[in-house]
């Protein structure tokens, strides 16, 4: 007789998983039904409703982007104030957290804590600002023209490493102990940061933009104003938080180093008259403040911009921001 053949088990088929949202379904389908009915008239408008929903939900306040910093805070003053109350130093050399509060009370009541806040941010805002202005056409310049680039982008990279406090002895000789001695230091150090993230962010621009704008006859100048420059936005955007983290840092040294003269006093003049008195509460009261300027940019002024940016360019999804 002759033999059955074996039989032979099919493998089951896996139908695939469709990960997209249900109200993303709903609305697919009423849009490509052949009729439009009030059935699915209804379940669009439902659709709709549901991913504007979504919408709602994701632009509402974050909590956690709040609590969790003020925890981390909290855990940190507590931390500095048990090492205080353990007597490993005198309180005149490493003061607790009241004791710094109190100094600020008495710098706040005095006027100097005002003042100095002003004079420092009214120097970081404009020095920052006229940076800008110089280093972003500077950036363009040395990002389009290879020739230039390959003579001055060794310079501009060894003068962003160079810190800036060397400038200060100089710029005291030259411009004397006045404003512009600040702002010089400022400048040093603000610019050559942007212009290395304003050319990172353009070496990362793909070359297919700039073959559309010579296809569509964009000049050089249109090229760089309207292609190149709105496609590099997110290098030059971390180009613009490190020159601004530079200015900062550099205005610091700059008000430490060069006082008296003409040139008010500000954050790193307090800083520095601490230490003259050899006052820690002082000391630890202007760096606390100029710390807190620093994080308050950040969260004010940079970290929306950058997030905003971010979401419209669809790269915040996935991220921790």
């Amino acid at each position: 007789m002759p033999s059955n053949p074996p039989l032979v088990e099919e493998e089951p088929v896996v139908e695939p998983v469709d990960t997209t949202p249900a109200e993303t379904r709903h609305v697919h389908a009423a849009l490509t039904r052949t009729s439009t009915g009030k059935e699915d008239l209804r379940e669009l408008e439902s659709g709709l409703d549901s991913l504007q929903s979504d919408a709602d939900r994701k632009h509402r306040i974050d909590w956690s982007r709040i609590l969790l910093p003020v925890a981390a805070l909290v855990v940190l003053v507590l931390v500095w104030q048990f090492y205080v109350s353990l007597g490993v130093k005198r309180r005149d050399l490493v003061p607790g957290p009241l004791d710094v509060l109190s100094q600020l009370g008495v710098l706040w009541s005095d006027g100097k804590l005002q003042e100095s806040v002003w004079t420092s941010l009214q120097r970081g805002v404009v020095g920052f600002l006229i940076s800008v202005v110089i280093a972003t056409p500077v950036g363009l310049l040395l990002a389009q023209v290879a020739p230039l680039r390959r003579a001055f982008g060794p310079l501009i990279s060894g003068l962003q490493v160079l810190p800036s406090v060397a400038w200060v002895p100089a710029a005291i000789i030259w411009f004397g102990l006045t404003d512009a001695t600040v702002y010089f230091v400022v400048f040093m150090g603000a610019i050559p940061s942007i212009i290395n993230g304003l050319i990172s962010g353009v070496d990362q621009i793909p070359p297919q933009y700039r073959r559309v704008g010579t296809v569509l006859g964009a000049s050089r100048l249109q090229m760089a104003l309207q292609i190149v420059l709105p496609a590099a936005l997110p290098g030059y955007l971390g180009g613009l938080k490190q020159g601004w983290a530079f200015s900062w840092r550099s205005l610091m040294a700059a008000e430490i180093i060069a006082v008296g003269g003409t040139i008010g006093f500000g954050l790193g003049s307090l800083l520095d008259q601490g230490r003259t008195l050899s006052d820690m509460a002082v000391v630890m009261a202007a760096i606390l403040v100029i710390l807190a300027v620093g994080i308050l940019i950040e969260l004010l002024v940079f970290g929306p911009i950058e997030k905003r940016l971010l979401r419209s360019r669809g790269l915040l999804s996935g991220s921790t921001r």
